[in-house]
């Protein structure tokens, strides 16, 4: 049978910036686009140029790509032609393959948000998507609205998006914008849009999560006849954000009935990237990863219970759907206090460690993981810090360095312009192979501010540990977590630290004291600990 291709386009430069609290510089959008574009999208939206400088700056600065670069904007005014109409030349001038222009479909907007009639509505959609053609642009046309204006006036809504397909558009996209619509609705509305004479493959799906169903309202549209899917990575968007790219793209290729119907411009190899692309988007943003996110998250793939840790030992698809490493995510097996034999075999296993079943050192690990629990430690978080403990019952924990002491100061005093300011410097003491070393650091960032006495501490344990150097440039915090696990004068502090690498690679250690410089220092240690022993370092 032969597959009918589904075209994927990218919004996350546009739509995904409208969300709250995200701003894209020039390099982060150029750094994006190439990440979209190695992963197989079709059509990368690269915001609205002429709308601020930095999309202005941006397109001037776009790279090439395989995917049809896009502009975004506006249908002209009414009362102006097209060709007369700056806000529409400033798009047009960005000189991109293809330009999306945005307009209304739902009377109630027309009338009330613009101020003209629905004729001239009309007209405004026909002049614009004709200009653009004229133009030699490939012309697509955003019905704002749509889903509601088809229900509160369906005649209009239709004659509104025939007006776009009429003058050339070569796509027409359906927008559920306010993200309210139901995928069944989606199903029906998008099916009644092709029976009034639009093919379904000139026919785009633009959704919003407002119900968390965006994806599926998206997948119901492709079922019902639509051809084009528009989404952003991580679901970035406003208020809930839109599609995400990132659970759409592996449904559609792995999942039936569109594994066997339709094809994409993203292969098995792209996909296996997958995780990657969307944690380097969390790592521009400067975001902690969403753990639960399905197919990339941290959590999509953790067997916590006993019984399921069983079962996946036999088979992995008793408890997982795909495989993980399709979209270059991995199986992981947390370490609790309600762990059994079953959990920690596959832990090891996965650690590249194998232990007869029979090794009384097993139990040792249990017990050892369930006293420490008790006492604050929360290894289902923290898998790095298990394997460490695993690691010292079963006598493989090398002996890199040994800390001789530490201390952190935390001064606040005037500055030159007579403005108080916080100060933290750490000393950091390691014997490494007979020979002691001494570091010291600030914690003040490359603005001149504060950045903390764990900031502090984390750059003086890093800062020189000799021969193993090389190994931990590339490492960097990326979250820090802090609960009280007691209250009242027994109080425990626990720190949960995230660390990555320079390949993608994060892991997870816990600290636990009543003080919180020393857990956090417990969890630091670790880090670098794990580290050394992931890229193969030898103790001296």
């Amino acid at each position: 049978m032969t597959k009918e291709r589904l075209y994927l386009y990218d919004t996350t430069l546009r739509d995904g910036q409208q969300t709250q609290g995200v701003q894209f510089s020039v390099p982060e959008k150029i750094a994006i686009a190439k990440g979209l574009d190695a992963l197989g999208i079709d059509y990368i939206e690269g915001g609205w140029p002429g709308a601020n400088p930095t999309d202005s700056e941006f397109f001037e600065a776009r790279p090439d790509t395989r995917a049809t670069f896009t502009a975004f904007g506006m249908t002209k005014r009414a009362g102006r032609s097209a060709a007369n109409d700056e806000v529409l030349a400033g798009v047009m001038n960005a000189g991109t393959p293809a330009v999306c222009l945005v307009g209304k479909t739902h009377d109630y907007h027309v009338t009330t948000a613009l101020g003209i009639t629905l004729d001239e509505n009309l007209e405004n959609i026909t002049a614009s998507v004709e200009h653009m053609v004229a133009q030699g642009r490939e012309a697509l046309f955003d019905a704002e609205h749509f889903f509601d204006g088809y229900k509160a006036n369906a005649p209009y809504a239709l004659e509104a998006v025939l007006a776009a397909y009429r003058a050339g558009a070569r796509w027409v996209v359906l927008c559920d914008t306010n993200g309210g619509t139901l995928p069944a609705e989606v199903h029906e509305i998008t099916r009644a849009v092709i029976d009034a004479g639009i093919p379904g493959d000139r026919i785009g799906i633009h959704c919003h999560d407002d119900t968390g169903m965006a994806v599926a309202a998206s997948l119901a549209a492709v079922l019902a006849g639509a051809r084009q899917i528009q989404g952003t990575l991580n679901g970035l968007g406003e208020r809930c954000g839109n599609a995400n790219l990132t659970s759409l793209i592996p449904t559609l290729l792995l999942k039936e009935p569109f594994r066997s119907q339709f094809e994409i411009g993203v292969g098995a190899e792209q996909l296996a990237g997958l995780t990657k692309l969307s944690r380097k988007l969390d790592d521009i943003l400067n975001r902690v990863p969403l753990r639960s996110a399905p197919y990339v998250g941290a959590s999509a793939f953790a067997h916590k219970a006993g019984l399921h840790a069983s079962a996946i030992l036999k088979d992995p698809s008793t408890y997982e759907h795909i495989d993980p490493a399709l979209v270059g995510n991995s199986r992981l097996i947390p370490m609790s206090n309600q762990a059994g034999q079953s959990n920690l075999r596959a832990r090891l296993s996965g650690m590249g460690i194998e232990v007869d079943p029979k090794d009384p050192a097993l139990a040792r690990i249990l017990d050892t993981i369930k006293e420490r629990e008790d006492q604050g430690y929360a290894y289902d978080g923290a898998q790095a810090s298990f394997e460490l403990v695993a690691r010292r019952e079963l006598g493989l924990m090398p002996n890199f360095f040994e800390v001789k002491r530490y201390r952190v100061t935390v001064e606040r005093r005037k500055n030159r312009y007579d403005k108080m300011v916080n100060s933290s410097e750490a000393v950091v003491v390691v014997k490494i192979g007979g020979e002691k070393k001494l570091s010291v650091s600030e914690s003040f960032d490359a603005q001149g501010c504060d950045r903390g006495p764990v900031n502090a501490l984390s750059k003086a344990l890093a800062k020189d540990l000799g021969p193993y150097q090389a190994c931990i440039d590339d490492m960097k915090l990326v979250d820090f977590r802090v609960r009280i696990t007691q209250g009242g004068t027994e109080a425990v502090t626990r720190v949960i630290i995230d660390s990555e690498d320079g390949s993608g690679q994060r892991w997870s250690t816990v600290g636990v004291s009543a003080n919180i410089v020393d857990a956090s220092f417990e969890a630091l240690l670790e880090a670098v600990q794990w580290k050394l022993i992931r890229d193969g370092a030898k103790p001296v």
